[in-house]
C-alpha cells in the first residue's frame, strides 16, 4: 500500500470517528459508521492473501447488516416519536433493535461470531484498529443512549459474552484469536455496567484501549504471530518481555496493576445497584481469560523453547525500544493509585 493511499484511509477512519462521536443526527451518526467501515476495508485485504479478502468480505457483510439495523432504528423512532435526536431515543422496539446493532459492530455475544476470524486474517496494525478505534463510534452511540437501552438485555449479553470470550479462547493457539476473545470478554464488563454508570463504560475502554495497544505493538515488534514462535523471542528483547508479561497480567485484571482498576468500580457499582449475582457471575467468569492471559505471559517469559535439532535462537535487537511502547506499558502497569481521583470524578 503506498503510502498516500494510506494517509487517505487513515485520515478518513478519522473523520467517520469523529463524525459519529460528535453526531446528533442519527443520519449524521450512520454516514460516520460508514466512512469507518469504507477506511478500514481496504487496510485488512491489503496483503491480497484469500484469508485477508475473506476478512474483508465478512467484516464488509456484518458491519453493512448492523448499518442496516441502526437505520432502521432510528427510523422506526421517527416513525413514532417525530425524533431524530440520538438522544430521544424513546420507543421500546427501536431501543431493541438499535442493541442489536450496536451489539453486532462491536462483536459482542451472540453476535461475536465474525470478529476472531476478522482479526486472525488482519495485520497486526490493523488488528490494533479493529480492536480500539473501530470500537469507539458504536460505545458512544451506546454512551448516548444508555438511559433508554434495557439493562436486562444488556446483562444478560454482558454475561454471555464474558463467558464466550473466556471459554473460547482457552483452546487457541494463534495469538491474534486469543486478543480477539480477550476483546469480547471486556466488551462485557463494558456493557453489563453502561446502562447504570456509563462513564464506568468509557473508563473501562481506555483502559482496555491503553493495554491492547502496548500488547499489539510488542507483539508487532517481536513479530508473533502464535504461542510456538512466542517461546522462541525471550532472547530477542528480554527487557520488552518482561514488560510484556506485566501488561499481559494487567490484561487478565489482577491487582495491583491497572487492569484492575475497572473490574473493582464495576464490581462496587454492580453491587451498589443490588446486582450481586450478576457481578458474581461476571467476576467467576473472568476468571477463564485469567487463564489464557497467564499461558500467554507463561510463553512469552518463563518457557524455554525446546531443543530440538531444528531450533534456533532468535538474534538479540539492539535497536532501542519505541518510546510509545514504553509510556503504554508503563501506564499499563502501573495506574492503580490514581483510583481516588477517578472515583471523585465518576
Amino acid at each position: 500500500m503506498t503510502p498516500q493511499a494510506k494517509l487517505i484511509f487513515t485520515t478518513s477512519l478519522l473523520l467517520g470517528t469523529t463524525i459519529t462521536i460528535s453526531s446528533n443526527h442519527w443520519i449524521m451518526a450512520w454516514a460516520g459508521l460508514e466512512i469507518n467501515t469504507l477506511a478500514i476495508l481496504p487496510m485488512i485485504s491489503k496483503s491480497h492473501h484469500p484469508r485477508s479478502v475473506e476478512a474483508a468480505t465478512k467484516y464488509f457483510l456484518t458491519q453493512a447488516a448492523a448499518s442496516a439495523l441502526v437505520l432502521f432504528s432510528s427510523m422506526t423512532n421517527a416513525w413514532h416519536t417525530g425524533q431524530w435526536d440520538i438522544t430521544q431515543l424513546t420507543h421500546p422496539t427501536s431501543s431493541l433493535i438499535l442493541t442489536s446493532a450496536i451489539a453486532m459492530k462491536l462483536g459482542l455475544a451472540p453476535f461475536h461470531f465474525w470478529f476472531p476470524e476478522v482479526l486472525q486474517g488482519s495485520p497486526l496494525t490493523t488488528g490494533l484498529l479493529l480492536s480500539t478505534v473501530m470500537k469507539l463510534p458504536p460505545i458512544t452511540l451506546l454512551f448516548m443512549t444508555s438511559p433508554s437501552v434495557n439493562p436486562t438485555l444488556l446483562t444478560c449479553m454482558a454475561v454471555l459474552s464474558t463467558a464466550l470470550g473466556g471459554w473460547m479462547g482457552l483452546n487457541q493457539t494463534q495469538i491474534r484469536k486469543i486478543l480477539a476473545f480477550s476483546s469480547i470478554s471486556h466488551l462485557g464488563w463494558m456493557a453489563i455496567i453502561i446502562a447504570y454508570n456509563p462513564k464506568l463504560t468509557l473508563l473501562n475502554f481506555y483502559l482496555y484501549t491503553l493495554m491492547t495497544t502496548a500488547v499489539f505493538l510488542t507483539l508487532n515488534t517481536i513479530k508473533t504471530p502464535n504461542l510456538a514462535t512466542l517461546m522462541t523471542t525471550w532472547t530477542k528483547i528480554p527487557s520488552l518481555n518482561a514488560m510484556l508479561f506485566l501488561t499481559l497480567l494487567s490484561l487478565a485484571g489482577l491487582p495491583p496493576l491497572t487492569g484492575f482498576l475497572p473490574k473493582w468500580l464495576i464490581i462496587q457499582e454492580l453491587t451498589k445497584q443490588d446486582m450481586i449475582p450478576a457481578a458474581t457471575a461476571i467476576s467467576l467468569l473472568s476468571l477463564l481469560g485469567l487463564f489464557f492471559y497467564l499461558r500467554l505471559a507463561y510463553c512469552a517469559t518463563i518457557t524455554l523453547p525446546p531443543h530440538t535439532t531444528n531450533h534456533m535462537k532468535r538474534w538479540h535487537i539492539n535497536k532501542p525500544t519505541s518510546t510509545t511502547i514504553a509510556i503504554l506499558m508503563v501506564l499499563s502497569t502501573t495506574l492503580l493509585p490514581i483510583s481516588p481521583m477517578i472515583t471523585t470524578i465518576i
